[in-house]
């Protein structure tokens, strides 16, 4: 039964970590497409903080579908790098979520006020 497993895993992983690169990827050209534009003009700090925070998300969608690929590898490979890999990129998505929702509290404290 684990042999079984390990087959459908292994490819599952991989399909997922396609998911992650593919957010990335689009993330990456979106804002591209949006912040030349704004950089190359004088915009508000407000577009360009939007912009950012909008990458971020893309960024931190990407990373929960990376976690999610690690903890099914860390389920059939029990080394303890796998192990540490997992903890490290769950410790760094943490970080990202917290630092992304205080992000975008502070930018809508900032339009409520303005």
């Amino acid at each position: 039964m684990n042999e079984w497993l390990v087959r459908i895993t292994e490819p599952t992983v991989v399909v997922i970590d396609g998911i992650a690169l593919l957010l990335i990827v689009i993330g990456t050209v979106e804002t591209l497409i949006r912040a030349v534009p704004l950089m190359l003009a004088s915009s508000s700090g407000h577009q360009r903080r939007d912009i950012w925070l909008r990458y971020a998300r893309w960024l931190v969608a990407a990373l929960t579908f990376q976690l999610a690929a690690d903890i099914l590898e860390t389920s059939i490979r029990t080394g303890w790098d796998e192990v540490g890999r997992l903890a490290a990129i769950a410790v760094i998505r943490t970080f990202l979520d917290y630092f992304l929702e205080r992000d975008v509290a502070e930018t809508r404290e900032r339009q409520k006020a303005g």
